[in-house]
Protein backbone atom coordinates (compact mmCIF):
# COMPACT_ATOMS: atom_id res chain seq x y z
CA UNK A 1 0.00 0.00 0.00
CA UNK A 2 1.32 3.44 -0.94
CA UNK A 3 1.30 6.19 1.65
CA UNK A 4 0.58 9.70 0.41
CA UNK A 5 1.77 12.75 2.33
CA UNK A 6 0.63 15.84 0.48
CA UNK A 7 2.04 19.34 1.00
CA UNK A 8 -0.35 21.80 2.61
CA UNK A 9 -0.40 24.06 -0.44
CA UNK A 10 -1.53 21.19 -2.68
CA UNK A 11 -4.35 20.29 -0.28
CA UNK A 12 -5.32 23.97 -0.16
CA UNK A 13 -5.49 24.13 -3.97
CA UNK A 14 -7.71 21.05 -4.04
CA UNK A 15 -10.03 22.56 -1.39
CA UNK A 16 -10.29 25.76 -3.43
CA UNK A 17 -11.13 23.66 -6.49
CA UNK A 18 -13.85 21.80 -4.57
CA UNK A 19 -15.33 25.10 -3.29
CA UNK A 20 -15.43 26.53 -6.83
CA UNK A 21 -17.04 23.34 -8.17
CA UNK A 22 -19.63 23.40 -5.38
CA UNK A 23 -20.50 27.05 -6.07
CA UNK A 24 -20.95 26.20 -9.75
CA UNK A 25 -23.10 23.15 -8.90
CA UNK A 26 -25.35 25.07 -6.53
CA UNK A 27 -25.83 28.20 -8.65
CA UNK A 28 -24.87 27.44 -12.27
CA UNK A 29 -26.35 30.69 -13.59
CA UNK A 30 -24.34 32.95 -11.28
CA UNK A 31 -20.83 33.68 -12.53
CA UNK A 32 -20.56 30.38 -14.39
CA UNK A 33 -17.94 31.51 -16.89
CA UNK A 34 -15.70 32.94 -14.16
CA UNK A 35 -16.08 29.80 -12.04
CA UNK A 36 -15.25 27.56 -15.00
CA UNK A 37 -12.11 29.60 -15.70
CA UNK A 38 -11.16 29.32 -12.02
CA UNK A 39 -11.71 25.53 -12.13
CA UNK A 40 -9.45 25.23 -15.17
CA UNK A 41 -6.79 27.41 -13.53
CA UNK A 42 -6.88 25.41 -10.29
CA UNK A 43 -6.82 22.13 -12.20
CA UNK A 44 -3.69 23.27 -14.04
CA UNK A 45 -2.03 24.36 -10.78
CA UNK A 46 -2.85 21.02 -9.16
CA UNK A 47 -1.65 18.99 -12.17
CA UNK A 48 1.61 20.91 -12.49
CA UNK A 49 2.39 20.97 -8.75
CA UNK A 50 5.99 19.87 -8.01
CA UNK A 51 4.65 17.05 -5.80
CA UNK A 52 3.63 15.07 -8.89
CA UNK A 53 7.08 15.50 -10.47
CA UNK A 54 8.70 14.06 -7.35
CA UNK A 55 6.20 11.29 -6.59
CA UNK A 56 4.73 10.60 -10.01
CA UNK A 57 1.13 11.01 -11.13
CA UNK A 58 -1.32 8.24 -10.27
CA UNK A 59 -5.05 7.80 -10.09
CA UNK A 60 -4.66 6.53 -6.54
CA UNK A 61 -2.76 9.71 -5.67
CA UNK A 62 -5.56 11.88 -7.08
CA UNK A 63 -8.17 9.97 -5.08
CA UNK A 64 -6.11 10.31 -1.91
CA UNK A 65 -5.66 14.04 -2.57
CA UNK A 66 -9.46 14.38 -2.72
CA UNK A 67 -9.78 12.46 0.55
CA UNK A 68 -7.12 14.64 2.17
CA UNK A 69 -8.94 17.79 1.00
CA UNK A 70 -12.24 16.50 2.42
CA UNK A 71 -10.77 15.55 5.80
CA UNK A 72 -9.72 17.70 8.72
CA UNK A 73 -11.33 20.74 10.30
CA UNK A 74 -11.03 22.77 7.08
CA UNK A 75 -12.17 19.86 4.92
CA UNK A 76 -14.35 20.58 1.92
CA UNK A 77 -16.84 17.93 0.69
CA UNK A 78 -17.48 17.77 -3.01
CA UNK A 79 -21.10 17.94 -4.18
CA UNK A 80 -22.45 15.53 -6.78
CA UNK A 81 -24.67 16.59 -9.65
CA UNK A 82 -26.94 13.88 -11.08
CA UNK A 83 -29.61 13.86 -13.76
CA UNK A 84 -32.90 12.57 -12.32
CA UNK A 85 -34.56 12.19 -15.70
CA UNK A 86 -36.30 15.56 -15.43
CA UNK A 87 -33.71 17.86 -13.87
CA UNK A 88 -30.24 18.05 -12.38
CA UNK A 89 -30.14 17.29 -8.66
CA UNK A 90 -27.29 18.43 -6.41
CA UNK A 91 -26.40 16.25 -3.42
CA UNK A 92 -23.49 15.70 -1.08
CA UNK A 93 -20.92 13.25 -2.39
CA UNK A 94 -21.81 9.67 -1.53
CA UNK A 95 -25.53 10.31 -0.94
CA UNK A 96 -28.23 8.90 -3.15
CA UNK A 97 -30.90 11.27 -4.41
CA UNK A 98 -34.21 10.13 -5.79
Amino acid sequence: MTFFRFPDDLISLKRRQIRAYNRLALRPAVGAAELRRELIRLSCLISSHPYWAERGWSTAGRVELLRAAESGPDGERELTVRWSGNEFVVAESGTQSS
